[in-house]
């Protein structure tokens, strides 16, 4: 079984990132060759980047570095799910990601990306060029919502239009396959 964590970028109050957070989480959960875990960055809660070595070195001194470290290590691939802020994703999912680096390395990664007419498209694709550098594959399938905020019902339920669950399915499979050959990379 492979070990998927989704990670959730926003962390302000009132965010609605962990609504389609969990939505994709309880989907991916389907699939039996995953074993899924949601990390909230807003409960996960890292400061700014305050260790006194470069993450190249993994000389933590921090507990939070070293508990981020595991959590990250152990994974075979990526969801990150994300908001669009100024065009970009949002600033603690770029922390999150600077903490480390050899632990990201060689893992598939997919996006769902979610915003107002683009979709969070352009934080999509900001995010895709700061994964490959720390070695992690973006997959093309990713998850784009427009509009989001119209999708979520007075229960706070993502109730998401069928385009939205073609493209999770699409995405899941492709991850699947990216998460399982670049498993032999690692080894």
């Amino acid at each position: 079984m492979y070990k998927l964590k989704i990670i959730s970028a926003t962390v302000r109050p009132g965010r609605k990132g962990p609504i389609i957070a969990k939505w994709i989480t309880d989907i991916a959960r389907r699939n039996e060759e995953f074993e899924v875990e949601l990390l909230e960055l807003g409960e996960v809660k890292l400061p700014m980047m305050d260790e006194p070595n470069h993450p190249s070195l993994q000389k933590y001194q921090q507990q939070h570095t070293k508990d981020w470290s595991a959590k990250i290590n152990s994974a075979d691939a990526f969801i990150f799910v994300t908001g669009e802020y100024n065009f970009g994703y949002p600033s603690p999912l770029r922390n999150a990601l600077e903490y480390l680096q050899k632990e990201w390395a060689y893992k598939a990664a997919g996006i769902v990306s979610y915003g107002g007419i683009s979709a969070g498209t352009r934080a999509a694709n900001s995010l895709k060029g700061d994964l490959s550098t720390l070695k992690i594959v973006p997959l093309a399938d990713g998850v784009f919502i427009p509009f989001f905020a119209k999708l979520i019902n007075e229960q706070n339920e993502f109730m998401p239009g069928e385009i939205s669950l073609i493209a999770a399915d699409n995405m899941l499979k492709e991850l699947l396959r990216w998460t399982k050959a670049l498993k032999t990379m690692r080894e």
